[in-house]
């Protein structure tokens, strides 16, 4: 699913244009969005492809959407 990532003073946010959706990330697995599982405000979760702690936001990239069952 293709989704935008920005930061917001110190927070995250994502863009769902599909679903027309924005959301805060409210949770990072390994304390950053990159490599690994986020959760974003309203209970959604992504596995985040790798990038570079420095990439320039906002950046628009393919994450997982996660279901109910993983």
């Amino acid at each position: 699913m293709k989704v935008m990532l920005r930061k917001v003073g110190d927070e995250y946010e994502i863009y769902v244009a599909k679903k027309d959706l924005e959301e805060k990330v409210v949770e990072m697995e390994n304390g950053t969005p990159w490599g690994g599982i986020i959760k974003i405000s309203n209970g959604w979760r992504f596995v985040m492809p790798p990038e570079p702690a420095n990439v320039k936001l906002p950046i628009t990239i393919e994450a997982r959407k996660l279901g109910d069952e993983d």
